[in-house]
């Protein structure tokens, strides 16, 4: 029990906040994430009370994520060869702006469907630079690379945490008839404290080979680092196919809440929150993990009990009901990505890793503004409670098909895992005796 000796319990669980510069960014990032909640979930219901359409609210999620799917891989190029540092401190300060012009058009009355569509492409184009430079910068935060999958997991955490708070926060504004220009207020103000924990930051100077090759050179050689790795190129592979099928359930809540549950706001934001419940209770199962090795199981799991939430989720006709299926689905969902997030930044190197993780949130992110757009259609046409269905279920084949693959997929990362030193000697010899 010697204090220098290994660490147990919630020390294990917490073990990268030993890192100075880790625990500035859990700190700040923390209070920024609670303001991004409160836009995210007072967004769509503004879109939604200027025009109940499910298209329009499926408009809205692909003009915000449509930047990532033409820029992020432009981003990953430039991520490795500049200060990512830099890069994270100028795409928050951007943030804060447009979050504050938000809220002041809000404010004033003179928001339109127009101008939401602008001002959420803009926030795209921020992200597609901002995201992959943060997910990169992570690894230079912690001293001891074995801390690297704790601090994803406490990330995910901390997104997670914030996830109840923000929801929770808004549904209070919005039930005492607040107005939800101080949701993006306040989120605009949140900033503040992220940007003063990256700038108190004390870090090594890195040198990036900036003249190695060509901006669409370097592209290419990530496209095909990561096609050719094939446990990443599996990852990537599940995470868009869920991204594009079973995630844009979300940008149709506030229809299904209004118009299948019968209930406003207050019921939306419960809903949100109860996918937060269950969103950090699976991250604080990973961040108890000792090891990444396994996860490489847990994520198809995760992905079949996602869908299988979505399913009966479409059935659901009572708020209790809903928010129930709401923390099977937040939870399994996190799991899903935050293990997919995990095992890439296990395997990746490092001269390659901003291009790498930039097509991970490719994955995520550039593949839901069509799954977006689809569900916003397709819930005017055949109803809110069948696209989600839809979706369910072709998750659910999607998710099947990669479980019944699961010892491939084990194979094919077990040998990344024995070159990091995450596996005893003993399973190194069983890599090379046949089944």
């Amino acid at each position: 029990m010697a204090d220098g000796g290994e660490l147990r319990g919630w020390r294990m669980a917490l073990r990268a906040l030993r890192h100075r510069n880790f625990q500035l960014f859990a700190a700040g990032q923390f209070i920024s994430l609670i303001g991004t909640w409160m836009q995210m979930i007072a967004l769509p219901w503004l879109v939604y009370s200027l025009d109940p359409s499910a298209w329009w609210l499926g408009m809205i999620g692909f003009v915000g994520r449509i930047p990532s799917l033409i820029f992020t891989p432009f981003a990953g190029v430039l991520v490795d060869r500049f200060n990512r540092h830099r890069m994270v401190v100028v795409a928050q300060v951007l943030s804060m702006f447009q979050a504050f012009v938000l809220a002041g058009l809000t404010l004033a009355g003179h928001i339109t469907k127009w101008e939401l569509l602008v001002l959420a492409m803009v926030l795209g184009l921020i992200n597609a630079f901002e995201m992959p430079s943060r997910q990169a910068l992570l690894v230079e935060l912690v001293d001891d690379r074995d801390d690297l999958s704790n601090a994803i997991a406490l990330q995910s955490s901390m997104f997670n945490s914030a996830r109840l708070l923000g929801p929770a926060i808004t549904g209070v504004l919005l039930a005492f008839h607040i107005s939800i220009g101080m949701c993006f207020l306040l989120n605009g103000l949140s900033f503040l404290a992220v940007i003063w924990g990256l700038l108190a930051m004390k870090l090594p100077r890195i040198e990036r080979r900036v003249n190695e090759t060509k901006v669409l050179a370097g592209l290419a050689e990530g496209l095909r680092y990561a096609w050719e790795t094939s446990s990443i190129r599996t990852v990537l592979l599940l995470i868009s196919l869920v991204s594009l099928l079973g995630t844009p359930y979300m940008v149709l809540l506030p229809k299904y809440a209004s118009e299948t549950l019968h209930t406003g706001p207050t019921g939306y934001g419960l809903m949100m929150g109860a996918a937060g419940v269950g969103a950090l209770t699976g991250a604080i199962y990973l961040a108890a993990r000792r090891t990444v090795v396994g996860l490489e199981r847990v994520m198809p799991l995760a992905t079949v009990i996602f869908s299988l939430g979505l399913v009966f989720m479409a059935g659901a006709r009572s708020i209790s009901v809903a928010c129930v299926l709401m923390v099977i689905t937040g939870g399994s969902m996190m799991v899903q990505m935050a293990s997919g997030n995990t095992l890439i930044q296990t395997v990746v190197d490092d001269d390659k890793r901003g291009r790498v993780m930039s097509l991970h949130i490719l994955a995520f992110m550039g593949t839901a503004p069509f799954g977006s757009l689809m569900a916003g259609a397709l819930g005017d046409r055949i109803g809110v409670s069948a696209t989600i269905l839809l979706g369910g279920l072709v998750s659910l084949l999607a998710g099947l098909w990669f479980f019944a693959r699961r010892r491939q997929f084990s194979a094919q990362i077990r040998p990344a895992y024995v070159a990091k030193g995450l596996l005893p000697p003993p399973y190194e010899e069983a890599l090379n005796c046949p089944d």
